[in-house]
């Protein structure tokens, strides 16, 4: 059987978990870049990064309302036109909020989703709604395989945690998504720029969970398994409960086919999952291993 990737059974259980469970996702393609007047700029490439450039959501919106049904189609165009005749902050977040809950829960599509959360936070400004959104994106990102798609997720994310930090310029959290979004993101030509972003904050605080445990995916995805283990066990010591240290682990001693510590903390995982669907997984995982280690 082949070996899931470490994001498969990590961010994007943790996605299904913690945000919420999408039967699909638009099946996005790579679409020519629409130029209009777009707000944030995410049709732009990075200045210094890679020459592909991000989906544009002029693109993720058209391909969307693809999977509509003509009725939900036209009740979304006519809210969709009530934003720009709104002068008041309070219909405009109104008419985003109804975009984003439509998107999320009866369309079930993520981008869109998070694309009106993102612009709901930016209208409202406040340092809570900002990181809400970017994390959205950020978490999203890492189990995205199309790269103009996942580029415009790290460039809204960036933004929106950038926002953040302006409010409050000592939010360590922001700071470390901030550096995930070049880590993971693809949006900048030297992934150093993200991780010496991250380092400042272990730097400040080697207890910090959620910078040891980016900084131990960037390792993991780099190769660089001892680096990783050695996070990976600050990240568990600090937080026993932490499913995504455990799982983590698993995968990294999976991809250096060392099976048996694989299974070891697979079953080790399994006590601080609380969802059977993710829990089911991980048992039939540890069975998988279990036969092809013999």
């Amino acid at each position: 059987m082949k070996k899931p990737q470490w994001i498969t059974l990590a961010a994007a259980v943790l996605l299904t978990a913690l945000i919420f469970l999408f039967v699909r996702t638009v099946p996005v393609k790579k679409a020519s870049i629409a130029t209009g007047n777009q707000q944030h700029n995410e049709t732009k490439g990075p200045a210094n990064g890679p020459g592909l450039s991000p989906i544009s959501i002029d693109t993720i919106l058209l391909m969307a309302k693809k999977e509509l049904k003509p009725a939900q189609l036209t009740w979304l165009n006519t809210l969709e036109n009530s934003i720009t005749r709104g002068d008041v902050k309070a219909q405009q977040l109104s008419v985003y909020h109804q975009l984003s809950h439509f998107w999320k829960d009866t369309a079930r599509i993520f981008e869109p989703y998070a694309w009106y959360e993102a612009e709901a936070s930016r209208l409202e400004n406040s340092e809570k709604s900002l990181t809400f959104a970017a994390r959205l994106f950020l978490d999203a990102l890492q189990n995205d395989d199309l790269m103009s798609r996942r580029q415009w997720k790290a460039l809204q994310a960036k933004d929106l945690f950038e926002r953040s930090l302006k409010i409050n310029p000592e939010n360590d959290s922001a700071k470390v998504g901030l550096g995930a979004c070049y880590l993971f993101g693809n949006i900048s030509s030297t992934p150093m720029e993200g991780i010496q972003k991250i380092m400042e904050v272990v730097q400040k605080d080697s207890n910090n969970v959620f910078a040891q445990l980016t900084l131990a995916k960037g390792s993991l995805l780099s190769g660089q398994f001892e680096k990783a283990i050695t996070r990976l066990e600050k990240v568990i010591q600090l937080q026993p409960g932490n499913m995504e240290g455990y799982l983590l682990m698993a995968e990294l001693y999976e991809r250096k086919q060392e099976y048996k510590n694989a299974v070891s903390w697979y079953q080790r995982s399994l006590p601080v999952i609380q969802q059977p669907e993710i829990r089911a997984a991980v048992s039939q995982r540890i069975e998988d291993l279990k036969k092809e280690d013999k």
